[in-house]
């Protein structure tokens, strides 16, 4: 008569357990505990488990949903010297391989133009994107954007929640776009300051999510009136680590609508968040926007930790413990910054073909910009504007073109150079060392430069050349 084979029993890495406690639910014995001390390797605390009431059912093992969890003991192996994929190979699972489920473009009917702010007008243009999860805190002057989401989206099937605080937002947009689901927040400068640990966190575990930042007078608390006081956090400053963002800087309500529209797009296609920089004014500010003949419908992607049987096996996380693995991951990052680098840097110019004074302007700054383009060009002068409408990555290649004709460069920004400093150092970094004077137009505190003002600096710096 043959010999019954004993079942295994489970064995454990502590290393490898995340404390999540489903093997305690389901042992019927009482098998296995959480230990009393926190794991130095992980910061979790593991489960311990006492084989002697253990009648080896195995319901343990196929509740753990770690890789390299409670696996079966393996026999003569000293396995505390052996790599846990080596010892015990990949978790057999019966879920399906998870396959793309695609977004659907879904025609609209032909609507007329709406007026309305361009805070609304960036609230539409993610509903139009798909976006059925939002996450915010109120705060001035980007509130109008959370309140007609927390109306609309109920009745969307739809979900508005209002965090206990930005840095909880944050996490809730981690939770929500590592599901793949389009997620964005509505935020001013100093609750977008309390953001960054969470977005630099989104970087590395290339988790989407959208970010549109309402930009206020600061330091500190500073004012609710507009200034363009974080292209310096969006640009350089997204957490700690090697963290970029793709960086829209709309000028218009209609910009709003259009640039959140495509923010959604290039959050999933880099999984990677998307920053849309807009100044207090411009959130408050009436225009006339045109909605797209279109929707989006969206999908779920393969990576998604979705919580259905099809996505079981997938693993979102921003932790690398091996030098040499968070070094890999770093490389693969540097790669995708480059793609984006190389395919998203976006601009506008306006009359600027044989400028040879050029004005350099982002958001509502480059409005009045515009309208003294208009002025000199009626005195005629040579005046062109040169619009960036990603910050980062800078369109430093379109700019150094235009440069070739030029003899005078006026930043206009409401910032004490935080423009100004973007393009120098993509001008730097592009190779360009023979540059034209620069000089600037800047205010802070939520005053904006005036189309006048920029008038009288471009004439008095042709005043001081012809003398």
């Amino acid at each position: 008569m043959a010999q019954l084979k004993e079942r295994p029993k489970p064995f454990l890495l502590p290393d490898y357990c995340k404390g999540c406690g489903r093997c305690i639910s389901a042992c019927a014995k009482g098998c296995i505990t959480f230990d009393k001390e926190i794991d130095a390797a992980t910061g979790y605390v593991p489960v311990v488990i006492d084989l002697e009431a253990c009648n080896a059912c195995g319901l343990c093992m196929d509740a753990c949903p770690e890789p390299y969890g409670l696996r079966e003991t393996p026999a003569d192996v000293d396995f505390e010297l052996q790599d846990p994929a080596k010892l015990f190979g990949g978790k057999k699972s019966t879920a399906p391989t998870p396959v793309d489920i695609p977004n659907q473009r879904i025609p609209l009917p032909k609507s007329e133009p709406l007026v309305i702010k361009g805070n609304y007008a960036s609230a539409i243009g993610a509903l139009l994107a798909g976006c059925r999860h939002v996450f915010g805190y109120p705060i001035t002057p980007s509130t109008e954007g959370a309140e007609l989401m927390a109306k609309l989206l109920p009745k969307l099937d739809g979900t508005f929640l209002q965090a206990v605080s930005e840095v909880a937002t944050v996490n809730h947009m981690y939770g929500s776009g590592g599901a793949g689901y389009p997620c964005m927040t509505f935020t001013s400068s100093p609750g977008f300051s309390l953001m960054l640990e969470g977005v630099s966190y989104m970087v590395g575990a290339e988790i989407p999510g959208v970010f549109v930042n309402v930009m206020r007078g600061g330091p500190g608390l500073g004012n609710i009136a507009p200034e363009q006081s974080d292209v310096k956090l969006a640009c350089r400053g997204l957490g700690h680590g090697n963290t970029h963002a793709i960086t829209l800087m709309p000028s218009t309500p209609q910009e709003m609508l259009d640039l959140t529209m495509l923010a959604f797009e290039l959050t999933f296609k880099y999984r990677n968040p998307v920053v849309i920089l807009g100044d207090g004014y411009l959130g408050q500010m009436t225009g006339k926007v045109t909605l797209p003949d279109f929707m989006i419908k969206p999908g779920i992607p393969t990576w998604a930790v979705n919580g259905d049987a099809m996505h079981r096996g997938n693993l979102i996380s921003s932790i690398y413990l091996s030098e040499q693995d968070l070094e890999a991951h770093n490389v693969y990052l540097n790669d995708k910054y480059r793609r984006m680098i190389e395919a998203e840097s976006r601009c506008e110019t306006f009359m600027a073909d044989d400028a040879e004074i050029l004005i350099i302007a982002a958001n509502t700054p480059a409005r009045a910009s515009k309208g003294a383009v208009q002025d000199l060009r009626q005195k005629g002068i040579k005046a062109g504007l040169f619009r960036p409408i990603t910050v980062w990555p800078f369109p430093v290649k379109q700019l150094a073109k235009e440069l070739a004709h030029v003899k005078q460069v006026v930043v206009v920004e409401a910032s004490n150079g935080q423009l100004e400093d973007e393009v120098r150092l993509a001008l730097s970094n592009h190779g360009v060392t023979q540059l034209p004077a620069f000089s600037h137009v800047r205010h802070f505190g939520g005053m904006l430069p005036q189309q006048t003002e920029v008038l009288a600096h471009i004439q008095a710096l042709l005043a001081k050349e012809a003398k």
